[in-house]
């Protein structure tokens, strides 16, 4: 009883009844997860935010979907074939495909998802993760043929988008947009959306016409708790059974008192600051890379972050470099030779005493970002450097960035799909405005190009492994950690499966008996 009324007393708050928190509180049919923001929209190729996309997945299959550890395996499509070249993917539906209405779904409905997704009406904001797809066709009713520009070893795992799965265009084409308000929303995947109350909880349920067992859990609540700290507090008080996030000040307590619900794990991000390269100082190979000699990576992320952060060299999470650690030849030095020799560098690219090196670091709003920032301009004093500090909110920061109006400024990268080139193809030339730091190699684009082109994932590796070494050897950036992601688990709920990817799909989750 003690729970309901905790729950009712935080809830009401919000402006929530106790019936409400009760509705969507864990029971024996029910899995609660805490995401960390509200659902900005319901129709799949119309998001980009996570906290949708997770709704979305839940809801809606392709012709491929990720398991439990982030894998890609078969959705909709019961298996594919690639061609030779790897410009072509063959898709073979499983039978007797059905949406929640009981609507068929055959294979003419692909390319039709293809074109709504590229349709400047539909404004999708992901569209641009398919640009490599030429186009989307049928072989038969039950063929789904795939061309590409080209090739992509992971087009499997990208095809597991909730952009591109099967959606109700039957329904969408007699009301519009009105199809999202229709309860219970027609859906593909194992779940359909029964309820949404904005800013109290979303709730699934199962969807009677899925090709596979029905679900392992009947209903699945969603909330949003923009606060991670209030988030953990119902967590532990009992009020959910997942939790996205937890505060980074929490960490050592939670691993300390409750070990076993506190997963931290390696994600698809890396941390970083961007010189901007197209300007003195830091025009200048010598003094990027005396600065990023003289910091102590290991130091920052155990003690600055302290949530169980990987120190980084390089751009590409240990996850996408097939056990490879490139690093610089100095990284292993002892600190007393590497500060030794970054003033060698700085004394060589003209700094000294009567002409100091003196600039500013750029970062938005974050306690996190701020203490880093001041790490890294305590690490310089030793080489004489005088480095300022500057914060804005995100919006200016990045357009900031944008526009090049900084000296040194906190970037960063969270990958949209599991690849090494969704991180490199960030720093190429063509990449414009986005490649913030300016860098400009064309043996580095060259080597990206090269990969792209390649169909054997073996090589394809071999020639995107080069593009970074030449990336770390001309410092435009300076890696200091990769991301982790924090949650919380129940100790009732199995299936969980901690992985890079940080998917965790409702159909994977059950609770245990």
């Amino acid at each position: 009883m003690r729970i309901w009324v905790l729950l009712a007393a935080i809830l009401s708050l919000a402006g929530c009844t106790a019936e409400q928190a009760r509705e969507s509180a864990p029971t024996p049919e029910q899995i609660v997860r805490l995401s960390d923001s509200e659902i900005k929209g319901l129709d799949p190729q119309k998001i980009s935010d996570l906290s949708s996309l997770r709704v979305a997945t839940d809801q809606f299959e392709g012709l491929t979907r990720l398991d439990a550890k982030g894998e890609p395996e078969p959705g909709l499509a019961e298996s594919w074939s690639v061609s030779q070249d790897g410009l072509r993917w063959t898709f073979n539906l499983r039978k007797s495909l059905k949406f929640s209405d009981g609507t068929e779904i055959d294979a003419a409905l692909f390319p039709k998802i293809f074109a709504r997704l590229n349709a400047s009406s539909t404004a999708s904001p992901t569209k641009n993760l398919f640009e490599n797809i030429i186009g989307i066709s049928t072989g038969s009713t039950d063929n789904v043929i795939v061309r590409l520009a080209s090739p992509a070893p992971t087009l499997s795992s990208l095809l597991a988008h909730p952009a591109i799965a099967a959606i109700p265009l039957h329904r969408i084409s007699k009301t519009g947009d009105a199809w999202t308000s229709e309860r219970p929303m027609i859906s593909s995947g194992p779940y359909r959306l029964a309820a949404w109350r904005l800013n109290d909880h979303a709730r699934l349920e199962r969807n009677p016409m899925w090709h596979e067992e029905p679900a392992p859990t009947a209903h699945i609540i969603w909330k949003p708790m923009d606060d991670s700290l209030s988030a953990m507090r119902l967590f532990l008080s009992g009020g959910a059974d997942i939790a996205a996030d937890y505060p980074a000040s929490r960490h050592r307590w939670l691993k300390k008192n409750h070990p076993e619900l506190a997963h931290s794990v390696p994600y698809l991000g890396s941390y970083y600051f961007a010189f901007n390269t197209r300007r003195p100082p830091f025009d200048d190979l010598r003094v990027r890379t005396a600065l990023s000699m003289a910091v102590e990576r290991k130091w920052i992320a155990q003690q600055v972050i302290g949530i169980g952060n990987i120190p980084a060299f390089s751009l590409l999470p240990p996850g996408l470099t097939e056990g490879i650690d490139i690093k610089p030849e100095w990284a292993d030095w002892p600190r007393e030779r590497r500060i030794t020799e970054a003033q060698r560098l700085l004394a060589l690219a003209g700094v000294s005493p009567s002409n100091p090196l003196k600039f500013e670091i750029r970062f938005n709003s974050s306690a996190e970002h701020r203490r880093v920032s001041v790490a890294l301009a305590a690490m310089w004093q030793p080489l004489g450097v005088e480095a300022s500090l500057f914060n804005s909110e995100a919006a200016l920061h990045f357009a900031a960035l944008r526009q090049h109006d900084f000296a040194l400024a906190r970037s960063g990268w969270i990958a949209d799909v599991p690849t090494p080139e969704n991180f490199l193809m960030v720093h190429q030339t063509a990449n414009g405005t986005g490649n913030y730091s300016g860098y400009e190699n064309p043996a580095y684009d060259a080597l990206i190009e090269r990969a792209v082109a390649t169909a054997d994932p073996a090589q394809r590796n071999v020639h995107f492994a080069e593009a970074e070494k030449r990336l770390v050897a001309d410092m435009p950036i300076l890696p200091l950690y990769f991301y982790v992601t924090r949650s919380l688990v129940a100790k009732r709920i199995a299936g969980w499966e901690d992985n890079i990817s940080n998917v965790h799909p409702s159909r994977t989750l059950r609770i245990r008996r």
